[in-house]
């Protein structure tokens, strides 16, 4: 209950810096495992937590504090009412505006004794999150992670809106079963596949007058895209298919290389190309675009390396998974971004 974290309750004030002190040791032990950007998930809200953390961290990690400042009470209140549908804390509790007035009671016991962030290296995002306006404030930040970090946190919102991912129509070279490179024209089935599209995306997103279409630099994804009107197009390079270098036709003609490909696709780097993890670095910034976008985008690209990371980006899907994620021919894939999370839908149009 919200006694519980009442400031005046050492028996609380004891039980939760503990569990502060384990939950981070657990994850200091992830981080000397490998782990390079850990989210330490909690209110800190006075300088002591604060500084008990600082000392637990000393000369083992950096540590950026994160304050968020909403002025707006509409927003305020949504977050609370999704708060008490969505948190364990209130899935045994039946009735709504009890759990709604007990969680109101906890914040303020956390008002009392809030202190705003002036210590150590912190990021302040203020009234941001309705995406209009508001400020960021940094403070004693340096290194390449930590602006990285403010990079990201400058481009995330919370705007609901579909991104929708699909693979071009049906190439020649799928038909003539090539699996990866070149640059050929779409097939019979890849033009059908193309208006289909089209009709589907008129449809989807027709009142969106500033969504946008990207592909890839191969003219299979641009042919893909041409029957789309009214929305404009984009050509980005980081969406080119994965470079095979001088193995387009690998299992045929190399097969000592396709065997190495076989045993760690995600690492293995193609003779004069790229590897899978070259492929999600070179992606980074087509990722951070896309958080940026505020209306739709339908992404034509290629299953190879592309499509696979991006749907594992916003999916959540284990690094080694992505060289084995399907991406079927005909069908789009829509992320919906909002701020419960990421929702998916299948769309298939074909066979």
């Amino acid at each position: 209950s919200a006694d519980f974290f009442r400031a005046d309750n050492p028996e609380g004030v004891e039980a939760r810096n503990e569990v502060a002190a384990l939950a981070f040791e657990d994850m200091i032990s992830w981080m000397q495992e490998g782990g390079q950007v850990g989210i330490f998930d909690a209110t800190n809200s006075s300088k002591e937590r604060r500084n008990m953390l600082m000392k637990l961290a000393e000369g083992r990690c950096k540590i950026i504090f994160l304050e968020t400042i909403c002025n707006d009470r509409n927003i305020i209140e949504r977050n609370i009412r999704l708060k008490i549908q969505q948190s364990p804390d209130y899935a045994e509790e039946p009735d709504f505006e009890t759990g709604l007035q007990d969680f109101k009671n906890r914040l303020e016991n956390y008002e009392k004794v809030y202190e705003t962030v002036n210590e150590g290296s912190y990021i302040k995002m203020i009234d941001m999150v309705s995406g209009h306006g508001g400020q960021i404030q940094v403070n004693n930040i340096s290194g390449y992670l930590p602006g990285r970090i403010v990079f990201f946190l400058v481009n995330t919102h919370l705007t609901p809106r579909p991104i929708l991912l699909t693979r071009h129509g049906e190439s020649q070279d799928n038909v003539r079963g090539r699996r990866i490179g070149g640059d050929t024209a779409i097939s019979e089935a890849g033009e059908l596949y193309s208006k289909k599209l089209a009709k589907f995306v008129g449809k989807r997103i027709k009142s969106e007058r500033a969504a946008s279409i990207w592909t890839s630099t191969l003219q299979r994804t641009i042919l893909t895209a041409t029957p789309i009107v009214g929305f404009p197009k984009i050509q980005w390079r980081a969406l080119d298919e994965i470079n095979a270098g001088v193995c387009d036709e690998i299992k045929k003609n190399m097969p000592e290389e396709y065997e190495s490909c076989k045993k760690d696709k995600l690492r293995y780097r193609y003779p004069r190309g790229e590897s899978y993890l070259d492929v999600i670095q070179r992606l980074e910034p087509v990722i951070i675009e896309l958080k940026r976008q505020r209306a739709p985008v339908v992404v034509i690209s290629h299953q190879v390396a592309v499509l696979r990371a991006l749907y594992a980006y916003f999916a959540d899907r284990p690094l080694n998974e992505i060289p084995h994620i399907a991406v079927p021919l005909h069908t789009i894939i829509e992320i919906q971004m909002g701020v419960t999370g990421v929702q998916e839908k299948r769309y298939k149009l074909m066979d």
